[in-house]
């Protein structure tokens, strides 16, 4: 099986670069999402860690975003309590695709909770910053406390960068996109053809 890592900065585009590639797809904001809305036992710990914060029946994001603004380090605090979660649903996808051709994973802290190793296929989605604090804008839930705690969180852009085997840019443009993932796909494809050969 190939994996694909997607690194890239928060709003770059991942996860619309992520579907192009037309096979499995683990995202984790959406695992995450999940999390907080049915998983009682994490919410009953970030309740119990965050009692004077968290009134809802089910973990709000906004809620959220009034921990980490209260106290920047309460988003290591969440994120000890979340990831393991994240990890575990990552390695069931891995499980039940395991016939698969190839899978992506878009994982946010993939880089920094070391969920890759020297088998994965990265690659760095690049966009332009204005572009993505505009688009972030607009997203429901939008909380800059969040966005901003994410970003401190994270291992610097250039790192992930250099680390990646692939770029693309990301102009939003759909046709565009699917160009360089074809050519990447087949890049990818060759090199593992050789590798059997």
């Amino acid at each position: 099986m190939i994996k694909i890592g997607v690194l890239g900065d928060i709003g770059s585009g991942k996860s619309f670069i992520a579907k192009q590639f037309d096979c499995p797809v683990f995202d984790a904001d959406k695992e995450v999402s999940k999390i907080y809305k049915t998983d009682k036992s994490c919410y009953i710990k970030i309740k119990k860690r965050f009692p004077k914060f968290i009134k809802s029946r089910t973990i709000k994001k906004n809620e959220l975003g009034n921990v980490i603004k209260a106290n920047k380090n309460n988003l290591k605090k969440i994120s000890d309590i979340v990831h393991p979660i994240v990890r575990k649903k990552m390695h069931n996808f891995l499980k039940n695709n395991k016939n698969k051709k190839m899978v992506v994973l878009d994982i946010p802290l993939i880089v920094e909770n070391k969920l890759y190793n020297k088998n994965f296929h990265l690659i760095f989605v690049q966009s332009n910053r204005t572009e993505i604090n505009k688009r972030l804008k607009k997203r429901p839930f939008y909380n800059k406390n969040i966005i901003n705690g994410l970003r401190k969180s994270q291992s610097s852009l250039a790192y992930k960068k250099k680390i990646s085997d692939f770029i693309i840019k990301n102009n939003f443009n759909l046709l565009t996109v699917k160009k360089r993932i074809k050519l990447i796909k087949k890049e990818i494809l060759s090199e593992r053809n050789s590798l059997r050969h």
